[in-house]
């Protein structure tokens, strides 16, 4: 309730000045364990019934935080406390970025939704694994995004790809593909069966760690299901979906440039989620992501086949107590269900 009070004047403020503050606050909570314990012990939810075990890692809870807030690794401690189950940071690439000109990031608090056009600005691989390196391994799994830097040219795109997984492989949980934002030219090409099967079987060398690939909304879905299966048959270990999308028409006046995320994207999100659990379920791992902004929408994405889902432009908008009203609200989902634990709620609308 408290954040809903003060929300009003928060964005008032330029939401990237506002995100900059917001980390500050955040690091500086890392160093005092009072401030954690406090945060952790009011946030965390901890019930038998959320937790899985994911291509060997652990989750105590099914709510991920999605790629983009924690770009730097600079508040991963603190974010765990408000009840995280995972946080995937990034995305970052192999040299430090600073992304795409300002303004970039658009609030359209009536539709709850954001239009941003960041472009991986980011601090390079060599900080935040140094960032990483200090908590590994740490409490609540951490996937790490990674992309190509802006200025990589496309036939050496993969090296960029293989430097990070080279530099994170012995710090990070998992590893998440990222082919599919609209705010790197030329990167949304990539999302194509070949150019992922060389990437994949070129990765697969370097590491066994999983490997998701996160797409794209935008794309034709006869084309997007062969691309996910091409993924799935190279040695990927799941599939998120979904980024950002570039249809426009799902806000009234929005800019000209950059992806959509949150409650515009919502039905999009979950209408490809379905199509593709509907053709993957039971032959991958399958992660939600877009438009998830209360407990509800979380468990109907889980009986329509994700193990796990992720938020982000929700917490902006609802607050960091979203993560806690989530998890309480698919635990009471479960109870009134019969289930004894998420794994047997996961895919039940599918049959």
């Amino acid at each position: 309730m408290m954040y809903q009070e003060i929300r009003p004047y928060l964005f008032k403020f330029d939401p990237e000045n506002i995100h900059s503050i917001t980390e500050k606050l955040l690091i500086m909570t890392q160093v005092t364990p009072m401030v954690l314990e406090y945060l952790a012990k009011k946030f965390c939810i901890i019930d038998d019934k959320l937790k899985q075990n994911i291509c060997g890692l652990n989750f105590y809870n099914p709510v991920g935080l999605g790629a983009g807030f924690d770009k730097n690794a600079t508040m991963t401690k603190a974010l765990s406390a408000f009840g995280f189950g995972f946080i995937e940071i990034g995305t970052v690439t192999p040299k430090p970025q600073e992304g795409n000109p300002k303004p970039r990031i658009f609030r359209f608090v009536e539709e709850k939704s954001i239009q941003n056009y960041m472009g991986f600005n980011n601090d390079g691989a060599k900080k935040i694994f140094q960032r990483i390196q200090r908590i590994y391994p740490f409490v609540i799994p951490i996937g790490v995004n990674i992309g190509k830097n802006k200025i990589t040219e496309q036939e050496k795109v993969i090296f960029d790809y293989k430097k990070l997984v080279s530099q994170f492989k012995e710090s990070s949980d998992y590893f998440a593909l990222n082919l599919s934002s609209p705010n790197t030219p030329n990167l949304r090409d990539l999302q194509n069966e070949e150019f992922v099967k060389t990437l994949l079987t070129e990765l697969r060398k370097q590491t066994k760690k999983p490997i998701f690939l996160k797409i794209s909304p935008d794309m034709d879905i006869d084309y997007m299901l062969r691309v996910c299966e091409c993924a799935v048959d190279n040695g990927a270990n799941g599939i998120i979906a979904t980024n950002t999308t570039i249809d426009y028409s799902l806000l009234k006046n929005p800019k000209d440039k950059g992806g959509i995320s949150g409650l515009a994207l919502k039905n999009r999100s979950r209408e490809i989620f379905q199509i593709l659990s509907e053709n993957l379920f039971e032959k991958t791992i399958l992660i939600s992501i877009g438009g998830i902004d209360d407990g509800d929408e979380a468990y109907e994405r889980i009986k329509l086949g994700a193990s796990l889902v992720q938020i982000y432009t929700g917490m902006i908008f609802e607050g960091p107590g979203i993560v806690q009203e989530i998890n309480k609200t698919i635990l009471e989902r479960l109870n009134e269900d019969g289930f004894k634990n998420i794994s047997e709620a996961i895919g039940k609308s599918l049959y």
